[in-house]
């Protein structure tokens, strides 16, 4: 019966928070389509309902720890669902994420995503992509603020690995910025691949600064084993009782 329960009210959650994207979609879209400040306030309005039905409808509270990055800078985050990208969103004052291009195509995200200056790249092309990245940012279609880019290029379950891509690095090092590296266990409560959502606390951690300089071995090890060492905890803390990775050398 309680998981029938969860079921209904997940069900409930997932479609009452597209119908909410679509409402402030279509209300916010002569702003956004006049200025990018209209987007940035509609999607931190969506940020702000989507945390209230966590919380009503199934049971997920968040939490963000370390310090927020708020200066000009590159956050290079563990993503292991929507839902970190929702916090992240929150907090920040002004992302903007590289994301896979087909979601350019998406209803309304796509819209959205394009005001606020995220930088869609091609799966499967790590040259072509970073090369893109590098020239949108270089050419000023970024605009300054807080970029976000996740270093494994996809949602990764917890208790799965993925290699740590050497596109965060590129960033970090054209871009002369401080990093923020970013941990989490939001997957535990919002899984890919399911509309059941689980209760319980989803954090995320923004870990200490890496300062602009290191070389590519030294940021790329320390970027996995921090983001990761840092996640895995995080999971334990919340319960997650079954195999996680060991931490070891970035592979990107």
């Amino acid at each position: 019966m309680r998981m029938a329960w969860r079921w209904g009210m997940s069900i409930l959650f997932v479609v009452v928070n597209a119908l909410m994207m679509l409402f402030l979609g279509l209300v916010f879209l002569p702003w956004a389509a006049l200025s990018p400040q209209g987007a940035l306030v509609a999607c931190k309005a969506y940020t702000w309902w989507v945390r209230f039905t966590c919380w009503a409808f199934v049971g997920i509270t968040w939490e963000v720890r370390g310090e927020v990055p708020t200066e000009e800078c590159l956050v290079v985050a563990k993503h292991q669902s929507f839902l970190d990208i929702i916090i992240i969103f929150q907090v920040v004052p002004q992302p903007r994420f590289i994301m896979k291009r087909e979601l350019l195509w998406t209803p309304i995200i796509g819209l959205y995503a394009w005001r606020l200056g995220c930088v869609p790249v091609a799966r499967g092309k790590r040259g072509t992509a970073i090369k893109k990245m590098m020239a949108d940012v270089k050419s000023g279609r970024v605009a300054p603020g807080q970029l976000v880019i996740y270093p494994q290029g996809t949602r990764v379950k917890p208790g799965d690995y993925r290699p740590y891509k050497v596109g965060s690095f590129v960033l970090y090092d054209q871009l002369d910025q401080s990093c923020a590296p970013a941990a989490t266990n939001a997957g535990l409560f919002w899984r890919k691949g399911t509309m059941l959502r689980h209760p319980g606390r989803a954090v995320v951690a923004f870990l200490p600064r890496i300062a602009p300089g290191a070389a590519q071995a030294e940021f790329m090890g320390r970027l996995e084993n921090e983001i990761e060492t840092a996640s895995n905890a995080l999971m334990r803390e919340a319960g997650y009782a079954g195999e996680l990775p060991e931490v070891g050398p970035a592979q990107g």
